[in-house]
């Protein structure tokens, strides 16, 4: 095997600076023999995780190979999970907490979340979204951002940042300079933001400036165009944006990492090799693979590709060397940080239960009972968040009332196709973000407008009139949310 004694510096250092993915519940051979070359930092996803057993088995396969080596995960609770995918997650996620508006459940949250990730093994955690999310049509942030106010976006920004590293997991505040005014989804297309630098200082910069002085450990640059800032070139590539406003203007000393760099935004236009080249000449120190592209020929590609750029002079070895001394200073600062204490504990559902807006119309003559009906209206899920989670009440609507049953509509001819399959049960509507889908909106008019006993559940941004006998407003999808909801729809208080 290769070893850091054997290979050249500047080898290492374009090892140091990845975070790529992989297939698989373990370790594979090629990822241990880069780890001992110099790969200082691994990105899990949901793809790589079954149990919490299985993965601090698999982190510990890692740390035998490498024992300061970064295991960072996208696990922002909510509709974004990795920790639990196959379930749902047990922490409702951001908007919810937002809606809350108490900084200590927000802490507790991201406490509780931390000490269960580094339980297994995981120290960095590309999370929370400091996202103002102030356009309502945004198609890949919504319930991921505290909500759309700037001030409270910043104050649970900074909890969820002493929480989270109070457990010794580096925090990773994203997507800088701020995503929340997109109506694009970075992961097809590269976003734009036209507004002026006075608007994008009060409203999008502040979070982050309460991020930097809460000591977050780790910035994530977001792959948007904001030409107000730098013309030319998305934030990731821009030296402008990462060194000239983020190092310079606000003071920040971490790591900054690059969103993953497989997103159409960057890999369509200036394609890995190139986008990573740039992104590292720009400030960034961690370059971010794997969501889509998880494999030895990747990692390959892009060292080699950082390598050649030094030596023909299009990136300064001492940016390269600096970069990668940065990701070796949160490994470090990882090894030594003090976990805290902390125990199990149900401080999700509380806060999910207490996120819910609970809404009775006219026609409310009482709990849901017997065996309803539960009428999905899933729309397109975002690649942040994937497909393989399940979302919604059927489940725990079931554990309460054995006899439900259950439906997934889609397009125009949801609603009567719902209205055909219900009969005569009572409907219970679950919709997700129907202020941006005017298929989902009408079906949910036809259903009411039919069945006035409907229950309407909404996952998503509660920015459509509130319906139905029974209105509620979950301010997200997570599994804990679900339960939250059930509990308020059976229930005869």
């Amino acid at each position: 095997m290769t070893t850091l004694a054997t290979t050249d510096t500047l080898t290492k250092d374009a090892l140091t600076v990845l975070q790529p993915g992989f297939t698989g519940t373990s370790a594979p051979d090629w990822l241990l023999r880069r780890l001992g070359e110099g790969l200082a930092s691994v990105g899990l996803f949901g793809r790589n995780i079954q149990t919490p057993g299985q993965l601090a088995a698999l982190t510990a396969q890692l740390r035998a190979e490498r024992d300061d080596v970064l295991v960072a995960i996208d696990e922002e609770g909510g509709d974004v999970t990795r920790l639990e995918v196959v379930e749902g997650s047990s922490f409702p996620g951001n908007l919810a907490l937002g809606s809350v508006d108490d900084t200590e459940l927000t802490r507790a949250v991201a406490h509780e979340l931390g000490r269960r990730l580094a339980e297994c093994g995981v120290n960095l955690n590309w999370a929370p979204s400091a996202d103002v999310n102030s356009n309502p049509d945004n198609p890949v942030i919504g319930v991921r951002a505290f909500g759309s106010g700037t001030d409270l976006v910043s104050r649970h920004t900074a909890a969820y940042v002493e929480g989270l590293q109070a457990a010794g997991v580096a925090a990773c505040t994203k997507h800088f300079p701020g995503h929340g005014d997109t109506a694009v989804d970075s992961h097809h297309a590269l976003p734009r933001i036209d507004v002026d630098l006075a608007t994008l200082d009060v409203r999008d910069l502040d979070p982050f400036r309460a991020a930097i002085a809460a000591g977050t450990k780790a910035v994530m640059s977001a792959h948007i165009l904001v030409p107000a800032l730098d013309a030319d070139l998305p934030a990731t590539l821009s030296r402008r944006i990462l060194t000239g406003l983020l190092r310079e203007e606000l003071g920040y000393d971490g790591l900054i990492v690059t969103d993953g760099m497989e997103m159409e935004a960057i890999s369509g236009t200036y394609g890995i090799e190139h986008g990573s080249v740039l992104a590292i000449a720009a400030g960034a120190d961690a370059i971010c693979v794997g969501g889509g592209l998880a494999d030895e020929d990747t990692v390959l590609r892009l060292r080699d590709a950082l390598v050649s750029a030094v030596r023909t002079g299009d990136l300064a070895e001492e940016r390269l060397a600096d970069a990668a001394a940065r990701v070796r200073a949160l490994a470090a600062w990882t090894r030594t940080a003090d976990t805290g204490p902390g125990v199990p504990s149900d401080v999700g559902l509380v806060a999910a239960r207490r996120a819910l807006r609970v809404t009775r119309g006219a026609a409310y003559s009482g709990p849901v009972t017997g065996a309803p009906f539960v009428a999905s209206f899933p729309p397109v899920a975002n690649i942040a968040v994937g497909d393989e989670t399940p979302w919604g009440v059927a489940a725990e609507l079931r554990k309460v009332l054995p006899g439900t049953v259950t439906g997934d509509f889609t397009g125009e001819s949801a609603g009567a196709d719902a209205l055909a399959a219900a009969g005569d049960r009572r409907i219970v509507a679950v919709v997700r973000d129907v202020h941006r889908h005017g298929w989902m909106r009408a079906a949910l008019d036809l259903i009411v407008a039919a069945r006035p006993d409907t229950v309407v559940v909404e996952m998503g941004v509660p920015r459509a009139d509130a319906v139905g006998a029974l209105y509620v407003a979950t301010n997200g999808a997570a599994r804990v949310c679900g339960a939250a909801a059930v509990e308020a729809l059976t229930s005869t208080h």
